[in-house]
């Protein structure tokens, strides 16, 4: 399996820090977010990796170069001075994604799960990584019935920004810029009292906080302009 990092966002957030430096080069615990996944991934044994670039992204090549000094191989996705943002980020790089499911990781997230732990489930076309909501996201994204996203207004999870999806995930889709959450609530609504016989229609989840397979203690923390630095290894 391949392995995409988003690397291509503004980092908002953090400015003015990102102004003059990539979000995922900020660094935490003595290394940057984006190496921490570099890292991760190869010692899950997923060595071909698809970085996208656009805000600053010359820092990003110069930093982590062919990906050989982290055990991976990278394939750069350069999105132009404008981010297709993340459904379409992802969908400009499939060529170099392959035919087979894919993991996908922010990389301006620090997190312990163990991506050689995840799989995509044959009846199913995404499968998320939800974690307990943090405190700057107290609604959550999406509700689970069993192991299946839905939507819906209580009882809700985040999703962690860690997920594995197929690139018939994206049928349909045009190059350009557009966001993720419209796919994945196209994908959840299909998946409506669907059977697992009808693969199109099925979002699938793992829950950080109680996998069926060990993942670490799921912890996954975004960067925000506060970070909680507890949280983070030293």
């Amino acid at each position: 399996m391949k392995a995409m990092l988003l690397a291509a966002g503004r980092g908002e957030r953090m400015r003015p820090l990102t102004d003059s430096l990539p979000k995922p080069l900020v660094k935490v615990g003595g290394r940057p977010l984006i190496v921490w996944h570099l890292l991760a991934l190869a010692r899950a044994g997923i060595r071909e990796v698809v970085i996208n670039l656009s805000w600053l992204g010359a820092q990003l090549r110069d930093a982590l170069g062919d990906g050989r000094s982290f055990g991976v191989s990278i394939n750069w996705s350069d999105e132009g001075p404008v981010p297709l943002e993340t459904g379409g980020g992802i969908f400009r790089a499939l060529p170099a994604l392959g035919p087979g499911p894919f993991l996908v990781v922010n990389a301006d997230i620090w997190t312990d799960i163990d991506f050689g732990g995840l799989e995509l489930e044959p009846d199913a076309h995404a499968h998320l990584v939800m974690i307990p909501n943090p405190p700057h996201h107290p609604c959550g994204d999406f509700g689970l019935d069993g192991d299946r996203v839905v939507n819906r207004e209580s009882e809700r999870l985040t999703y962690s920004g860690v997920g594995i999806y197929s690139p018939v995930f994206f049928e349909g889709c045009t190059d350009g810029r557009f966001p993720l959450l419209p796919l994945l609530n196209r994908a959840i609504g299909r998946g409506k009292g669907a059977r697992r016989s009808a693969p199109r229609a099925m979002v699938r989840c793992r829950h950080g906080g109680a996998p069926r397979q060990p993942l670490g203690t799921g912890v996954c923390a975004r960067m925000s302009a506060c970070p909680s630095l507890g949280a983070f290894p030293s």
